[in-house]
């Protein structure tokens, strides 16, 4: 162990992204195996929530087993010590709460100046408490997982050598390339349209958000209020834009709002 751990460390963030890969795409090959890839709507529906379950897993472990080979209990309780570090002030708050929801909404109201199938999902779904419920169980769930390892161990080893921008640009662009299984669809390289939205879905959001993710775990020390950002996005973009959004409204829409998140990046990160 003792001569595995200097490598490991040399080559920590190298390490921690091949293992996330490895973990959550293993653990999602071994789930669909009997049926196939990419899954029909009808397969999607019946194992989605257990693929997604796996997929989480990636993150969250890679992250927890380098810390202890890297850093061992002085990197667990330098671990729980950000996790716990509530006291950061409201604005974070507001900041990783709000922010990705009013701007979605924003964007979206813009967009249906032009067309109603740009019409936020909230102001036509008829069961909205059940919507919200959903919106913000899946949310944090999936913050708390992924944030365990994106935050919790890789992105402070890319501080030390990037800046935020930087930084956030690397993970951002392969936190876009590790969602490709669930954002795959039976269609996307069936042509030019289909393959763009596969991209923009991939490319155009992820990596400035997780950007802006960067800067508020720099600005705080806070991993917990990195996961409740993240678990804002990931409810933004359940229960905001409507799910009947396809083809060129689609791209219109993720480009739409990959844009206005390079905009906010420009305005707050240096």
């Amino acid at each position: 162990m003792t001569s595995i751990r200097p490598l490991v460390e040399r080559h920590a963030a190298a390490i921690y992204f091949i293992l996330t890969f490895a973990l959550s795409w293993g653990c999602m090959a071994v789930m669909i195996r009997p049926h196939g890839f990419p899954l029909t709507t009808e397969q999607s529906d019946a194992v989605g929530p257990l693929l997604y379950v796996g997929m989480l897993l990636g993150p969250s472990v890679a992250g927890l087993l380098l810390t202890g080979l890297v850093d061992g209990k002085a990197g667990y309780r330098e671990l729980l010590g950000r996790l716990t570090k509530w006291r950061v002030g409201i604005r974070w708050y507001a900041a990783a709460l709000l922010g990705a929801p009013l701007l979605a909404t924003s964007v979206l109201l813009a967009l249906s100046l032009f067309s109603p199938e740009f019409t936020p999902a909230l102001l036509t779904v008829d069961d909205k408490a059940g919507f919200l419920v959903m919106g913000v169980g899946v949310g944090l769930m999936v913050g708390v997982f992924e944030e365990m390892g994106w935050t919790g161990f890789v992105v402070p080893r890319m501080r030390r050598r990037y800046g935020v921008r930087a930084t956030g640009l690397i993970v951002g662009l392969l936190w876009g390339a590790w969602h490709f299984p669930p954002f795959w669809e039976t269609t996307s390289f069936s042509g030019a349209l289909p393959l763009a939205v596969l991209l923009v879905r991939l490319f155009a959001w992820l990596p400035p958000f997780r950007v802006l993710m960067v800067w508020v775990h720099d600005q705080t020390g806070s991993l917990s209020v990195t996961m409740l950002m993240h678990a804002s996005l990931v409810f933004a973009t359940l229960t905001i834009p409507s799910m009947s959004l396809s083809g060129v409204n689609l791209l219109i829409w993720l480009t739409a709002w990959g844009a206005a998140l390079w905009v906010v990046v420009a305005a707050v990160t240096k």
